[in-house]
């Protein structure tokens, strides 16, 4: 029981790793990211494809930095034009992207199915409650931990995190006051597409590679995105170590409805309070 509350730990962390990145990108732009799922399986591939010539830390700092750029031409050229454009819209040109992106990796990297080994120096396994526990998922726990802290800090204690917060409650009123919101938003998606790429690195030694596996963990995030509240990390984060424990404790006690399990709570809570746990807050 223990090693399942683990795994479900395991889990949340990397779910809020990458929804964090979506919810920041809401706070902001408001804007409902589709392609997020994809950005997720492209960092994973480029990482993937670093790795092999430089190890698995260089692969993922080259994820973060190649989906960074990438988030920055996708919101000039994307995300700014859309900003004031019906929901509708955006939905279906960020679908299209996520489509265009899984087209992108079965032209460059085939439809086969990929393994990408943990770095040497996490692949043991340590003993805990009478068994033996990965070490690499301990750090994926100490991944998603570190993301959490790192946002905190950024938005509470820096000048750009003000400028972030400000922006994202009344960009108006924000850009009178001298904030140039266009570089702030540039730069709040280029946080969330590395967030997303690097997730995918982290995520990839324990899911096989393969052009779905952005597709598979969307539906997810977006629940931790909206049970949290829209743009509120607080309650992303919330959400996420509760989806954890739901998709693995639910595999053991309720196999047959473990699917239902995340849309039941999303149902329930959002019956109970509209807005979410935190409410839209960042």
């Amino acid at each position: 029981m223990a090693i399942q509350v683990l795994n479900g730990l395991v889990y949340g962390a990397l779910l809020f790793a990458l929804a964090s990145g979506l919810a920041l990108m809401f706070g902001l732009r408001r804007i409902v990211n589709f392609a997020h799922g994809a950005l997720y399986m492209l960092g994973a591939y480029v990482g993937y494809t670093a790795s092999l010539q430089f190890g698995f830390w260089a692969g993922l700092a080259v994820a973060g930095l190649v989906l960074a750029a990438l988030g920055v031409v996708l919101d000039k050229a994307v995300f700014r034009p859309l900003q004031h454009r019906d929901p509708l819209t955006t939905l279906l040109v960020t679908f299209g992207l996520a489509l265009i992106a899984e087209d992108l990796v079965l032209s460059v990297w085939g439809n086969d199915t990929m393994s990408f080994a943990e770095p040497q120096q996490l692949a043991h396994t340590l003993s805990l409650f009478e068994t033996t526990f990965p070490i690499y998922r301990l750090a994926i726990v100490g991944f998603g931990a570190a993301v959490a802290i790192g946002l905190v800090l950024w938005l509470r204690f820096s000048r750009v995190g003000l400028f972030v917060r400000a922006a994202s409650h009344d960009p108006v009123i924000a850009a009178v006051q001298g904030v140039d919101t266009d570089r702030v938003s540039a730069l709040v998606v280029a946080v969330s597409a590395a967030l997303a790429g690097m997730s995918g690195v982290v995520a990839a030694p324990l899911m096989s590679l393969a052009p779905s596996m952005g597709a598979d963990i969307l539906v997810d995030s977006f629940i931790v995105v909206v049970v949290g509240g829209l743009g509120s990390l607080g309650g992303a984060f919330i959400t996420a170590m509760l989806l954890g424990q739901i998709n693995v404790l639910g595999v053991v006690f309720m196999p047959e409805l473990t699917s239902l399990l995340p849309f039941l709570l999303m149902i329930g809570i959002l019956l109970w309070k509209p807005t979410g746990l935190a409410g839209a807050r960042l």
